[in-house]
Parts: C-alpha cells; sequence; structure tokens
C-alpha cells in the first residue's frame, strides 16, 4: 500500500519537477531494498519455509517410533543447528531472503522438537509453558540475528500462546499466565525497534487491545467500562498531546501507538453505551431524562474531535476512526432522542441533514489540514 504511494507520489512530483527521473527510481529501489519492504519472493519464501517445517515434522512424528531414542534426540538438536548455522552463513553471504526462511525452519523444528522430546521423555509440563519457551526462543534469535521475519514468528506465537489459554482457561485467572499477553507486546515492541520490524508491531498492539477487552469481559460492569475509555483517553493524550514527554518517542514508532489508543478509547465509549442501554442505570430517575445518554454522547463526541485536533493532520488512521465514532455517535443520539419524538420519517430526515453537516465539517478540516501542509512546506 505505502509502496504504491509512493510512486504515484513520486510521478506527481517529476511531471512538476520537483525531483528527476533518475532521483525518483533510486528512491524507489532503496526502498524495495529494505528487508522490511513488501518483497513477494520474501513472502513466498517464509511460507515455503513454514510448508517445509510442517512436512519435515510430521515425517519425523510419522517414523518417530521406528528410530531408537538416542537418534531422534540427536537428530532433533542437529536440524536446528543445521538451521541456524545455515541462516548465519547466508547472513554474511547477504543472502537475508534465504537465510530468514532457514531462521523460520529452525524456530518451528525447536517447536516441534519441545512437543517430540515432552512425548518420549513423559514430560511434565502444559501447553502454555511449552508456548511462552517457543516464544522466548524466538525472540533470542530474533534479537540475535536481527530477523524481521523472526520477530513477525514471535509475534503470532505470541497469538498462539493467547489462544491456548483463552480456549482452556477463558473465564479463569490462572496463575500469571494472563500477564503474559502484556509483557509478551512488550518484549515485541522492543524487538520492532532493535530488527526495524515495523509490520509486526501491530501483532503486539492488536494482543493488549484484544487482552483489555478479555479484561472487560472478566470484570464488565459500567464502571469497567468507563475505565476502559478513560485509559484509552488517556493514552492517546500521552502519545500525541506535543508537550508530553513521550510524544516523540511515540512519533517514531509513526501512527500506531496514537491510533490503537485512541480505538480502546473508542471502544470503552461503545462498551458504556452497551452497559447503559443494558439497564446500569435501572430504577433510576436519571434514564427517564436521558441524563447518562446525554453525559456519554457529549464525552464521545468530544473524544472524536480531541482526536481530530491533536492527530487528524498527521495521523490519517486515527482522523477516520474519529470521523467513523463521530457519525455513528451523531446517528446514535439522534434515534434515541429526536426519532423518539418525530417518528421514522423524520428521524431520517434529521439524520441525513446532521450527516451533511457532518460532511461540510470533514471537508473544512481536510482543507485546513492541506492548507496548513503547503504552508509548512513553503516555510
Amino acid at each position: 500500500m505505502y509502496r504504491g504511494r509512493l510512486e504515484r507520489d513520486l510521478k506527481i512530483w517529476v511531471d512538476k519537477g520537483f525531483v528527476d527521473a533518475s532521483t525518483a527510481k533510486a528512491m524507489l529501489r532503496e526502498y524495495d531494498g529494505r528487508e522490511t519492504s513488501f518483497s513477494a519472493g520474501r513472502v513466498l519464501t517464509i511460507i515455503a519455509a513454514v510448508l517445509l517445517g510442517l512436512a519435515i515434522l510430521l515425517f519425523i512424528s510419522a517414523n518417530w517410533e521406528a528410530l531408537p531414542r538416542i537418534v531422534r534426540l540427536t537428530g532433533l538438536v542437529a536440524m536446528i543447528w543445521a538451521f541456524y548455522l545455515a541462516s548465519a552463513y547466508l547472513l554474511a553471504q547477504g543472502r537475508s531472503i534465504l537465510a530468514s526462511g532457514l531462521l523460520i525452519l529452525g524456530t518451528l523444528s525447536f517447536g516441534g522438537a519441545m512437543a517430540l522430546v515432552g512425548q518420549m521423555y513423559n514430560l511434565s509440563g502444559d501447553e502454555l509453558r511449552m508456548m511462552l519457551v517457543w516464544f522466548v526462543a524466538a525472540c533470542i534469535v530474533a534479537a540475535l540475528f536481527r530477523s524481521a521475519a523472526q520477530v513477525g514468528l514471535a509475534g503470532f506465537l505470541a497469538w498462539g500462546f493467547c489462544g491456548v489459554y483463552l480456549w482452556g482457561h477463558f473465564d479463569q485467572w490462572y496463575g500469571i499466565m494472563p500477564w503474559m499477553p502484556p509483557l509478551m507486546a512488550v518484549a515485541l515492541i522492543v524487538l520492532v525497534r532493535y530488527a526495524d520490524a515495523p509490520i509486526a508491531r501491530h501483532l503486539a498492539y492488536l494482543m493488549l487491545v484484544g487482552w483489555l477487552t478479555w479484561l472487560f469481559g472478566r470484570h464488565e460492569g459500567l464502571y469497567t467500562a468507563v475505565l476502559f475509555a478513560a485509559l484509552g483517553m488517556v493514552a492517546f493524550l500521552v502519545v500525541s498531546i506535543p508537550a508530553s514527554p513521550l510524544m516523540p518517542l511515540a512519533r517514531t514508532a509513526g501512527a500506531a501507538p496514537a491510533f490503537y489508543a485512541f480505538l480502546i478509547a473508542s471502544i470503552g465509549f461503545f462498551l458504556v453505551h452497551a452497559e447503559i442501554s443494558n439497564g446500569s442505570f435501572e430504577n433510576n430517575v436519571w434514564v427517564e431524562n436521558k441524563v447518562p445518554l446525554v453525559i456519554v454522547a457529549a464525552a464521545t463526541l468530544a473524544g472524536s474531535v480531541i482526536g481530530i485536533a491533536l492527530s487528524g493532520r498527521d495521523n490519517g488512521a486515527v482522523r477516520y476512526l474519529a470521523y467513523f465514532v463521530f457519525a455513528c455517535e451523531i446517528l446514535y443520539l439522534a434515534s434515541e432522542t429526536i426519532g423518539s419524538i418525530i417518528g421514522t420519517a423524520g428521524f431520517f430526515l434529521v439524520a441525513g441533514v446532521l450527516v451533511a453537516i457532518a460532511a461540510w465539517l470533514v471537508i473544512q478540516l481536510e482543507r485546513r489540514f492541506s492548507s496548513k501542509s503547503g504552508q509548512e512546506t513553503q516555510a
């Protein structure tokens, strides 16, 4: 997506004489040469490595009983080391794509070897601990080789850990295991910066969003929903306000920190609406006057305006999410208040007018952002 946009922008700049054609081609070549940029060959290599790893593990497990115990153990260890050493050799030769594939094979083999050795020696332990050890091993390899592909694999292993936990303990707090997802997310974010693997950071942020939503499911209630929304807005302000000490660090991570913080706040506002609709203020006179609805609607609209004001110009993801939340809140508020008074036809009329007003405001904001960007470029 970014590569296509960059190519289109460069073509426009060449046509306008801002850059020459040779410079534009050199810029595209430099981008395509980055390890983190999209490459069909790199993606196919990773897929091939995963398929080969699965084939090897299935072949070994199918002939497991026919092999002597010492041969099994020695063969597994030798296979893992062979993949990693071959990857190190290829990296030294500058063949990073094949090296990434062999790293994936080595880490997949390590996980399969743990399962097979545990079965062979009847070692005690559960799947969660095995997934945790597997994740730690993948992180160590990613740090040693500074491999973006390996960071991505570590992210998927973290998701696998979460899936195993939810499968067996969805409504339970099982020891310290529920604290592992945020710790894994922190480890992934550190690796993303160290190994320059920006795509993998989304795995970490999405895991944090899912973990917080799971926490809400365990402690469902109005005050929990309010806390969810408040924490999201505080996190968004911390990474978006220019005076914040964390804002420069967040900017180096691109649009992701502000977007996911605002996404958490938006989910929190939605949960507050749901709790009020489900009767959290039941038998309360406020319900008849719709006071809670007005307060929550005002807070949601204010949060959307704050999101647009702080990140609207530079962060398109936050801007469009804020537009969406703002429009949904306007329609919801109209349906709960005006719609109950004037009927269905009148509601659609008023809703259409409100959406038209919102569209006009969006257009004005977009023009303002464009004019500011033009003024800064000239300065």
